[in-house]
């Protein structure tokens, strides 16, 4: 067995989903907006990697290899065996780990030290903001919720998801990106943006209204990297 295979050996996790090359690093995920996050920033960045099919059931992120790497028992999830002082390291939460693959490549997070704060502030806002909120719309307009007959719950989300969307709209005046450069925040932000059309909502929030978020969107689903970060792993087996 190799230093790496040993490295690897001591997550549980690959037990379930083995390593087919353990020298780089492996991704545990599934194509969700969350999910694409990861794969994305991996291929923008150029840095090799493994992508294990992990689906939404129980039977996967409720199993005990999964929740020894993240707790939390969500998608996505790292194993970087070259990790800090050349240690293996195990992350968790998309957006940890945006800012960990941003840090140790030195890309999409700008040159200077107010560039990465910009990056992060961003980030923040989808983490914080953007995406809860628009995964609860997505729950009370085409999951379970959409059968609750009290209408509030869903106005509640439909009203700050139509903030947050405005928001982003007037900050994107004359840039192509949120920051002004391609970072982690536009990987962060736009499949969020792009889950909408999955739950049928882009009439409810009025993105036709939005032109700059259209047009936002359309630039990000032109790169090539993205374009195959979004199938990686692929949603079916």
């Amino acid at each position: 067995m190799t230093t790496t295979q040993t490295s690897l050996a001591q997550f549980p996790i690959t037990q379930k989903w083995p390593a087919t090359d353990p020298s780089v690093l492996q991704l545990y995920a599934f194509p969700t907006p969350n999910g694409v996050k990861v794969s994305i920033a991996l291929e923008e960045i150029g840095l090799p990697y493994e992508a294990h099919r992990v689906t939404l059931s129980d039977a996967d992120v409720q199993s005990p290899e999964f929740l020894s790497l993240n707790p939390n028992n969500k998608i996505p999830a790292i194993i970087d065996p070259n990790g800090p002082d050349g240690e293996p390291i195990g992350l968790f939460e998309s957006g940890a780990i945006l800012i960990y693959l941003a840090e140790k490549s030195g890309k999409l997070i700008g040159e200077t030290a107010a560039d990465k704060a910009k990056a992060i502030q961003w980030l923040m806002f989808q983490m914080g903001g953007l995406g809860p909120m628009l995964g609860q719309l997505g729950y009370f307009t085409k999951f379970a919720g959409s059968a609750i007959e009290d209408p509030r719950p869903r106005d509640r989300y439909i009203v700050e998801a139509k903030r947050l969307l405005a928001v982003l709209e007037k900050e994107l005046d004359g840039k192509d990106w949120i920051t002004g450069f391609y970072s982690i925040a536009d990987i962060a932000i736009v499949p969020w943006l792009r889950g909408l059309s999955f739950y049928g909502a882009e009439e409810l929030v009025g993105l036709d209204k939005l032109p700059n978020l259209q047009a936002y969107i359309a630039r990000f689903l032109e790169r090539p990297a993205v374009q195959i970060g979004l199938n990686n792993p692929p949603r079916e087996a």
